[in-house]
């Protein structure tokens, strides 16, 4: 398929042809879905602790005698069944990453780029270059309408580009090898360059 390029002032820059294995595809919700999920749950801490029993301050001294009293027997204080006792089976410190074949991972990538091309979200520009000013960037991005905007660009990130994209809200920047479903489908419009197109084409082929 053909999509028109632009120039970042919103002019005319020739056109691109966008492999359909990669960006004709039918947009399936449940590989989008599992890939998501594969990919938060990885990123989770996992650092969730309580304390058990054996964990809690509390003297080790019986409580009250064993018979006499017409209450249930106990030794501890900390046992879970008391306030500020230790917690039973509570979480533990783990890691939540579950594995995800890699033909899978890409096979994602590519339905999260052709839902772009289906809802009309994808814009390809020449090239993502800049002097470095918050101010100018922010203008043209507000001329093209770009709202909430992720744009992927080749092998490498424009240093002047990266460094005034870094103060513009909703504007995120990554090179090729760092696209992935999730910041694809959290923002309404992906923007590519053309290198980077070619790289993202060379990677999923």
């Amino acid at each position: 398929m053909k999509l028109d390029v632009i120039n970042l002032d919103g002019s005319a820059a020739g056109s691109v042809d966008l492999g359909d294995e990669i960006f004709g595809l039918e947009p399936r919700a449940d590989i989008l879905h599992r890939v998501v999920r594969w990919q938060r749950n990885k990123a989770q801490a996992g650092t969730h602790k309580v304390l058990t029993k054996s964990e809690v301050s509390y003297s080790t001294k019986k409580i009250y005698r064993q018979k006499g009293t017409g209450g249930a027997r106990h030794g501890s204080k900390k046992a879970p069944i008391f306030r500020h006792g230790g917690v039973y089976k509570g979480p533990t410190p783990r890691s939540h990453g579950h594995d995800l074949p890699k033909k899978f991972r890409k096979l994602g990538l590519k339905h999260a780029l052709s839902a772009k091309v289906k809802e009309g979200s994808l814009v390809i520009i020449e090239s993502a270059e800049s002097e470095g000013k918050t101010a100018a960037l922010a203008k043209q991005v507000k001329s093209l309408g770009w709202k909430r905007a992720l744009i992927i660009d080749g092998a490498t990130v424009n240093e002047g580009f990266a460094r005034a994209a870094a103060n513009i809200e909703g504007l995120d920047v990554l090179p090729s090898m760092g696209a992935n479903v999730y910041d694809i489908l959290k923002r309404d419009t992906l923007v590519l360059t053309k290198a980077g197109v070619e790289a993202l084409e060379a990677r999923l082929k």
